[in-house]
């Protein structure tokens, strides 16, 4: 009896023991290795708008702009929600009424929201080593156009009813020579973006149309094919380039902090990265006084009438 006693015993600590082996080890605290707790995501901040004028398409603009947008996102430690709208006025009430705190708009939407409702200018990109731009007028290669007065009676292109570069300055050209884009030109239509433009006329829908230097240059390192297809015929004195803007409800602290991440891009690799997708050297500050030129210029036209 007692020997099946003793054995009962050995078979329940061998088992005992083997349970023990099997069992999921212990973790292990090593209190000399603290390490901060994640920070918990905060759903209800406020991301910040940013507005991108229809410079480029819709496509353009965020194949452009994502990298600039994911680096503002990185250093705010906020959301970043792009804003598009067709046209340059509607971004224009947009950062009048505050629903965007950061736009990239042309030359004439800075003008223009500066003396309506104090559009505020926060930097401006510096391309090639300038701060200034053109508009060039732009035929096809084949076009027997030599000057813009060749254009009488042809098809031309706008972008925007208040670009600068793309309708107030060849509206300028006209006016100076005494006449209007409805008197001048057979037909008008609007593209809406810059890159539109150069490709109706690339693709024989416009005759002529008139364009940012920037966005030429940039869609002809995009699609070289461009260069065969288009030709300039006219090209314009230097501009203030387009700046970047805020609203004039935005905070202070962060005017602040945008100016200082925008000037302070050039100085980080991913910031680099982020400024050559939009083939930009680095943002600087300027002042009203650069676009005065531009002003004289928009003040003597009369855009009244649409095409």
């Amino acid at each position: 009896m007692k020997r099946i006693r003793f054995l009962f015993i050995f078979v329940f600590l061998i088992s005992a023991c083997s349970q023990i082996n099997n069992a999921t080890p212990v973790p292990v605290i090593d209190l000399t290795n603290l390490q901060p707790l994640p920070t918990a995501v905060d759903t209800n901040v406020k991301p910040l708008r940013v507005a991108i004028a229809a410079v480029f398409s819709p496509q353009g603009s965020a194949e452009s702009y994502a990298p600039l947008l994911e680096y503002l996102s990185t250093k705010l430690g906020r959301p970043v929600e792009r804003v598009q709208r067709r046209t340059y006025a509607e971004v224009n009430d947009l950062l009048r009424t505050g629903d965007v705190d950061l736009a990239f708009v042309c030359t004439s939407s800075y003008l223009l929201g500066h003396a309506q409702f104090g559009l505020e200018l926060l930097v401006v990109p510096q391309v090639h080593g300038k701060t200034t731009y053109h508009a060039d007028i732009i035929v096809a290669t084949k076009s027997p156009a030599k000057e813009f007065a060749d254009l009488k009676g042809k098809i031309f292109t706008f972008t925007d009813p208040t670009s600068f570069t793309g309708r107030v300055y060849p509206t300028y050209l006209l006016q100076k020579m005494g006449t209007s884009p409805e008197s001048f030109f057979s037909q008008t239509f609007f593209s809406y973006s810059h890159d539109k433009a150069i490709y109706a006329v690339a693709e024989g829908q416009a005759d002529a149309a008139s364009v940012d230097s920037m966005v030429y240059d940039f869609a002809l390192k995009r699609d070289p094919s461009l260069a065969d297809r288009i030709r300039i015929i006219h090209i314009s004195p230097a501009f203030g380039i387009p700046p970047v803007v805020v609203s004039p409800s935005i905070r202070p602290e962060l005017r602040t902090a945008l100016t200082d991440i925008l000037l302070g891009m050039n100085l980080d690799p991913a910031g680099l990265i982020a400024l050559h997708a939009l083939d930009y050297d680095r943002f600087i500050a300027s002042s009203d006084d650069k676009y005065q030129s531009a002003k004289e210029v928009e003040s003597s036209v009369n855009l009244s009438s649409n095409p």
